[in-house]
């Protein structure tokens, strides 16, 4: 007579159902740790939005998270269309653009030609670029206020828009060249098989296919030139052409200082930067992701 006998596998260690549920405890004591530096992150954006709904009396009586009695949102109106935000506004906007994408072009053109071009000279050029990580900004405004002098550029945004341009060149490249050294050089080798020039190679396929790390280094550039502040207030004397940075000066007096202004027009400054983050945060993602990755 025969009788059926159960079977009983091992249970692995690394499968068995307490690990699965190390597994799951571990899930959400990482999201609770994500969460509460998310928390962490979020809460000086909301002491500012705060910051700037209140008068002068109810920054410094009240509570830093406090509620304001009534919210004056004409601490907004006041700045936009008495202070001459709007003005610094548009001038932060159309010289943080232009940097950005002189900076970003001429940094893929020269890690293109770092990378994928054999020429004399390359290394050291490279080395020449990376010399430049270790410049202060503060030792070159003498020497650079004495050229931009010579050459009529003081007072004039294009003075600004070059130092930009001078000191992102060299983080960018060195983002670019990681991310340049994991092409694959069969699409490029197939294009010149075809006919296709330099320039066609550069813009047609190889900056289609760069087009997540620039978007890591376009964002990185942005917050650099949107924040930045000496090379403006060294080199721009007029109201035509400050930036929002500098352009919060005017709401600080000899005498008074009207904060809740000073709060609004950094709201404002802050939301640019936000925007543009949360609309390329899947490129900024992948670019980290493939530049590290080689292959």
């Amino acid at each position: 007579m025969k009788t059926d006998t159960a079977v009983r596998l091992p249970v692995h260690p690394e499968t068995g159902p307490g690990s699965a549920w190390l597994r799951r405890f571990g899930y959400v004591l990482l999201y609770v740790l994500l969460s509460l530096v998310a928390l962490l992150q979020i809460l000086p954006l909301v002491w500012l939005l705060l910051f700037s709904l209140k008068n002068n009396q109810e920054v410094f009586d009240m509570a830093p998270f406090a509620l304001p009695a009534t919210p004056r949102w004409e601490n907004y109106v006041k700045v936009w269309t008495e202070g001459n935000i709007s003005l610094y506004f548009f001038n932060s906007v159309w010289i943080t653009v232009v940097s950005v994408v002189f900076t970003v072009l001429f940094a893929s053109l020269v890690t293109f030609a770092i990378t994928r071009m054999h020429w004399k000279g390359r290394s050291l050029v490279l080395g020449l670029f990376m010399v430049g990580l270790m410049i202060p900004v503060h030792s070159t405004l003498i020497p650079l206020f004495s050229l931009f002098l010579k050459l009529n550029l003081t007072d004039h945004p294009l003075s600004v828009i070059l130092s930009y341009i001078a000191f992102n060149m060299p983080i960018t490249i060195m983002i670019l060249l990681g991310f340049y050294y994991t092409l694959p050089r069969e699409v490029e080798e197939a294009a010149v098989m075809d006919g296709c020039s330099v320039h066609r190679i550069f813009f047609q396929i190889v900056l289609p296919m760069t087009a997540s790390v620039l978007a890591t280094t376009a964002i990185i550039n942005m917050i650099y030139d949107w924040n930045e502040f000496i090379f403006v207030n060294t080199f721009i004397s007029t109201d035509a052409y400050k930036t929002l940075t500098v352009g919060v000066q005017n709401f600080i007096g000899q005498y008074t200082t009207d904060w809740g202004a000073i709060g609004a027009t950094l709201m404002i400054s802050i939301l640019p930067i936000l925007i543009a983050f949360l609309v390329l945060s899947n490129r900024i993602v992948e670019g980290i992701a493939a530049g590290s990755v080689k292959g």
